[in-house]
């Protein structure tokens, strides 16, 4: 195997605090809140506006995604990718550092961290502990929104690090992939219903690994160490030396799973986009697996 050096996944809330009291935003380094809630609990933009960052621009999951697809949280096009984040100052040669306002410390920005590695952007890090420790630490906020000067963004597709429906019912078969799930383990298990679902049962997809994405994550909402990560792979007989596909609901907690085996030094993981979402509305009935009693296989 041929070890490439890998740019930082993480930076810390000190070292983004000092760049931006030295005056390092700008065009090389763009600082993004990629928040998302669900419905009726918080809103991620009313958030945004009313404390962010220095410097930071809100990053719409809900708009950078294909609104056309029928299951969620779906990529956008490269074309419509390389147009929302050149809008936000974005350019082929920017840092971008990733962050968002979740009580765990981290959700949706290892989402967002991915989003820019499938799309070509080896410059990207996810703030590790999140606006849950920035603000905790006591670094400034504002509400002030940011306005930065549009950039051009090519968007590249690594298909590589994406699979798709087709891809993971041959594995099934060519059992060439590892599979992890990263949601708890009653939805992986099918004891517990998926939150916020019509017409989606829990369960997994048959031969997939549970690794709940939360066990990644310090109580403190910080990014275990490699060495503890390391060890969560080899307790669930996850071999890092092979290839690996990440999923879960909608293809979102799948990227703490890519995130995870980054910071182990394994950069090659794809995450399956459609995850369960797609996977419970079109797979073989033999191919999902539940305890639940609304599921047979």
């Amino acid at each position: 195997m041929v070890h490439q050096v890998l740019y930082r996944a993480l930076v810390s809330t000190k070292w983004l605090a000092e760049s931006i009291r030295t005056g390092k935003l700008g065009p090389g380094l763009r600082v993004l809140d990629a928040s998302w809630y669900s419905p009726g609990t918080r809103e991620a933009r009313k958030e945004y506006l009313e404390r962010h960052v220095p410097g930071a621009s809100f990053f719409d999951i809900e708009e950078c995604r294909d609104t056309a697809s029928p299951y969620e949280m779906m990529l956008p096009s490269e074309a419509g990718f390389g147009d929302y984040v050149g809008r936000l100052g974005i350019s082929n040669h920017t840092h971008v550092v990733v962050y968002d306002g979740d009580h765990l410390g981290s959700f949706y920005a290892p989402r967002v961290w991915w989003m820019f590695r499938v799309f070509g952007h080896r410059t990207v890090s996810v703030l590790n502990g999140g606006f849950r420790n920035w603000l905790k630490e006591g670094h400034p906020v504002t509400s002030e929104p940011s306005r930065p000067e549009p950039a051009v963004f090519k968007a590249t597709l690594d298909r590589s690090l994406l699979k798709n429906y087709e891809q993971v019912l041959e594995n099934l078969e060519s059992k060439r992939f590892q599979l992890v799930d990263a949601r708890s383990q009653g939805r992986f298990l099918g004891t517990e219903p998926e939150p916020d679902a019509v017409g989606l049962d829990s369960g997994h997809i048959r031969g997939s690994v549970n690794m709940p994405f939360m066990d990644f994550l310090t109580e403190d909402g910080f990014e275990k160490s490699p060495e503890e990560l390391r060890a969560l792979f080899q307790t669930k007989k996850v071999d890092l030396s092979q290839p690996l596909i990440a999923t879960c609901r909608k293809g979102v907690t799948a990227c703490h799973v890519a995130l995870a085996a980054y910071l182990c030094g394994k950069p090659d993981v794809a995450v399956y986009d459609g995850s369960w979402s797609e996977w419970f509305r079109r797979a073989p009935p033999e191919s999902r697996v539940s305890q639940g009693k609304s599921e047979k296989a």
